[in-house]
């Protein structure tokens, strides 16, 4: 009689064999997918620009509204399934339709990656330049500096060392490569995370940036301040790309899912706090731009370590944070069209990862080379290529995805708070969250992001 392979993964793990996730390495995992670039580079520059702490409480309360009911849905529809993104809407009703809705999120994740990396590229070049003192060497025009390294090829280099390390985490499986990666590398985050926020909290003039950050100003908030911090609540817990779902389909029956939805929430709500106490005092105390946009990290923040005792190693630290924030991401976000490849073509995990690293890579060169490359003067509608597939897949094919996630575990399937684990009061509010509020709110965010609505 053979043996029972144990629940897990190994690197030689075949199709069909079930992996499972421990209850801590579960919310590990999820928590490391939640906190990516999006709140460390994308939530100071909106919070700055939408006037501090208030666009900060807006935004714990779309978390609360938009993104805890479709995370507990996708973290539902996963452990119900079984499946990928794709199968388990299937198995769950037997309608293939929803199977084919389902692969929206499979496309998605793999568009995302694509680019995705192209930035997590760009967080590990600068971690080594700050580091080895070369990013300090050379003047304080750090926007040229940028410029020069996107216009040449070595994005392409970092990018593929992004593509190498997360396709080789994931061939090893659930518990021997995502579970194994995220118990290491969370508690070094945290570390790293506390340290560079006691830094900015003792820098001269940091308490102008923390009363920005943590006092509200009601009157800069508007209709659209409210879109954006539900938009951004929504994106923040990587919902609409399968990731939540793919990862529930690894977790055990035993998890308590509402539970997970919290501690998951928590977490992502804790890292932007600290973000913004990171960001923000230092902002203010090199009298820098709360609002500079994009390249608040790249270019704005290295003026102020240049300028920082020891600036060299706390700016390596921080782009080192951005680097282990991209890469708990990018496993999470490659796992779903590699979960998606073994089920579909019966591969074996280590042939799944291997082949869908390399295409998800050769698809995200155009990006790579449009940021200031030698395909930047190629633009389409007005976007070079990296704009135009951020575009679709945050707004359009993400927003998809999570409506489809709410109105499937809203109407479609019965079983959906058996499988939660609710029942009574908390059944009813999560149910009218995602049969009426959550379609409403992303349909809306929807419509403002392609310019349909305007405010």
């Amino acid at each position: 009689m053979k043996k029972k392979q144990a629940s897990g993964s190994t690197p030689n793990q075949k199709a069909g064999t079930v992996e499972r996730f421990s209850s801590t390495g579960f919310i590990l995992a999820a928590i490391g997918s939640s906190v990516g670039l999006g709140n460390m580079w994308k939530f100071p520059y909106v919070t700055g620009k939408h006037g501090g702490a208030a666009f900060f409480l807006l935004f714990i309360v779309c978390l609360i509204v938009v993104g805890l009911p479709v995370l507990l849905a996708e973290m539902t529809i996963g452990r119900g399934g079984r499946g990928n993104a794709a199968v388990s809407f299937y198995k769950l009703t037997g309608k293939k339709y929803w199977s084919w809705l389902g692969l929206v999120s499979v496309i998605t994740a793999f568009l995302i990656m694509s680019y995705y990396s192209v930035v997590a590229g760009w967080t590990l070049h600068y971690t080594v330049e700050s580091f080895t003192g070369l990013l300090f060497r050379s003047g304080t025009d750090f926007k040229s500096k940028f410029e020069l390294f996107a216009s040449g090829y070595m994005p392409l280099f970092w990018q593929a060392v992004v593509m190498l390390v997360s396709g080789w985490i994931l061939a090893r499986g659930v518990s021997g490569g995502i579970e194994k990666f995220n118990k290491i590398l969370i508690p070094g985050f945290l570390i790293i995370l506390l340290v560079l926020m006691f830094r900015s909290l003792t820098l001269p003039g940091a308490a102008a940036g923390v009363e920005f950050f943590l006092k509200p100003d009601f009157s800069k908030l508007d209709a659209e301040s409210a879109l954006i911090a539900m938009g951004h609540a929504f994106f923040s817990l990587s919902l609409g790309m399968g990731c939540m779902l793919t990862y529930g389909s690894y977790v055990e029956k035993s998890q308590s899912l509402g539970k997970a939805t919290l501690a998951i929430g928590f977490g992502d709500l804790v890292y932007a706090l600290i973000a913004g106490l990171i960001i923000f005092p230092t902002v203010f105390s090199f009298g820098l731009e709360p609002g500079e946009g994009v390249g608040l990290a790249f270019m704005a923040l290295p003026v102020a370590f240049s300028q920082m005792p020891f600036g060299a190693f706390f700016g390596g630290l921080f782009f080192l944070l951005l680097a282990i924030a991209a890469l708990t991401s990018a496993i999470s976000i490659l796992e779903v069209p590699i979960a998606y490849a073994i089920h579909k073509w019966k591969w074996s995990r280590p042939r799944a990862a291997l082949y869908v690293t390399v295409v998800c890579f050769l698809v995200g060169i155009p990006s790579a080379l449009s940021v200031g490359g030698v395909l930047s003067s190629f633009v389409i509608g007005g976007k070079s290529i990296f704009d135009l597939v951020d575009f679709v897949t945050a707004y359009i094919l993400m927003p998809l995805g999570g409506l489809i996630v709410a109105l499937f575990t809203g109407y479609a399937w019965k079983r959906a708070g058996e499988e939660a684990g609710l029942s009574g009061f908390w059944y009813k509010a999560w149910m009218f969250l995602l049969r009426v509020t959550s379609p409403i709110i992303i349909v809306l965010i929807f419509l403002y992001s392609v310019g349909i609505i305007k405010l």
